[in-house]
């Protein structure tokens, strides 16, 4: 499970970076990559990267418990 958390987190910060570089530049990474926001292998990216959000949910709940447990 900790290789899948790590790959989703690194997928997450791919999109975020990719989203940075959208809204300061109006340049996308993945696009220009793989050839085209419309291509096969950049919706996979994005598609990836959207399960990775959805995935990386689970991660408020550990985070909420260990606030509880520094403030012991």
């Amino acid at each position: 499970m900790k290789a899948l958390d790590s790959v989703a987190l690194a997928l997450v910060i791919v999109g975020g970076l990719n989203w940075l570089l959208v809204g300061l530049f109006e340049f996308d990474l993945v696009a220009a990559i793989f050839g085209g926001p419309t291509t096969i292998l950049a919706k996979i990216v994005y598609v990836l990267v959207g399960l990775s959000a959805i995935y990386c949910l689970k991660l408020f709940p550990l985070i909420a418990n260990k606030d509880k447990v520094d403030a012991m």
